[in-house]
């Protein structure tokens, strides 16, 4: 079902201050805040930098910022990402057979929309589809946390990435007014990315397009969501019809010691194979490249990655999760064209 937001931030102080902070059937409540989570002298530097550099109702902000709610179990989610997992783990939790399911059917009901897409900005529609998939399962599971609550609460409460998290409030805040969001009900996920794509505020107004011309850029609706991950992709540099990433082995122990998750391309298809990389791969040899390095359960995995791999990173910098989205990309491909 489409999701239409049309309330802007000013025409919320007044009607909607009188209303619960969240519906009846909301994230479950959240523990008793610590004394001080929200330190006056931060929250008093964003009021004036959303009221005198991005104009809102200082009234208005005032009352949202009240209005915000600490979230311990936020907090506690950030101390356990699924990127620590090894890679053997990190895998199964993404490459399942409904994942793979899933996406072929999602390209085949929003086929039209994915050519357009990679008409316009290069990208194939397995990668854009696999982004989504890893992201909101194909939107199925968009987030339950108002995102109020939970850039506040890591803004304010979480001192290691405070200054990142606050930085995402003021653009949320300043997001809702542009985009004509509640951010009262806005809900996303406990790191505040939003829509089917997951977009964190400052992604999404830098990179979110409106790709249905409807006047909105509505990250919970297919049309947006699949041209603004492909925008994205443009915009960090995915090369047309490149590869992204092809397995090798490590024959020598020059190579071996090349082996790392770094996202970068520090060497090159030469330099790798002088060290005594294989792979089937034909490349030029002036092509950049690096060597990762994925603990399986019997030992190392090589891989060769590429320019577009370090894109897929720049979505989430795990490498983990880069080669999660590679792999079931082409899973979703190879289920997609046993469909038509």
């Amino acid at each position: 079902m489409r999701i239409r937001f049309r309330l802007c931030l000013a025409g919320l102080l007044g009607a909607l201050s009188l209303l619960p902070a969240m519906a009846a059937d909301g994230p479950p409540a959240a523990p008793e805040a610590p004394a001080a989570w929200s330190d006056a002298a931060q929250r008093e530097a964003l009021v004036r930098r959303l009221v005198d550099q991005h104009g809102l109702s200082e009234p208005a902000v005032r009352t949202l910022l009240g209005e915000a709610t600490f979230r311990q179990d936020i907090i506690d989610a950030m101390t356990r990402p699924y990127e620590a997992k090894p890679w053997h783990q990190y895998r199964g939790l993404f490459l399942t057979a409904a994942r793979i399911t899933g996406g072929a059917a999602f390209w085949q009901t929003h086929r039209a929309l994915l050519e357009q897409a990679q008409a316009r900005y290069g990208v194939p529609p397995e990668i854009v589809v696999a982004i989504i998939g890893v992201e909101t399962q194909y939107g199925r599971n968009l987030g339950r946390y108002r995102v109020l609550d939970a850039l506040a609460t890591l803004g304010f409460a979480y001192p290691p990435r405070s200054a990142f998290f606050l930085g995402e409030l003021e653009q949320f805040l300043t997001l809702t007014q542009e985009e004509h969001l509640d951010p009262r009900q806005t809900l996303g996920s406990y790191a505040g990315a939003m829509g089917m794509g997951q977009f964190i505020p400052s992604s999404y107004r830098s990179y979110a397009v409106d790709f249905d011309g409807d006047g909105q850029r509505n990250l919970w609706q297919p049309a947006d969501a699949i041209g603004s991950v492909a925008n994205y992709f443009a915009r960090h540099g995915w090369q047309k019809d490149a590869l992204v990433a092809f397995p090798a082995q490590a024959t020598t122990p020059e190579a071996k010691a090349l082996g790392s998750q770094k996202r970068e391309t520090p060497h090159t298809v030469a330099s790798l194979k002088q060290a005594g990389v294989r792979s089937e791969a034909n490349l030029p040899a002036n092509s950049p490249a690096n060597l990762l390095m994925l603990d399986q359960v019997d030992g190392p995995e090589y891989w060769v990655s590429l320019p577009n791999f370090y894109v897929i990173t720049r979505y989430n910098h795990s490498v983990l999760y880069a080669m999660a989205v590679f792999q079931l990309s082409q899973e979703i491909r190879r289920a997609y064209q046993e469909q038509i």
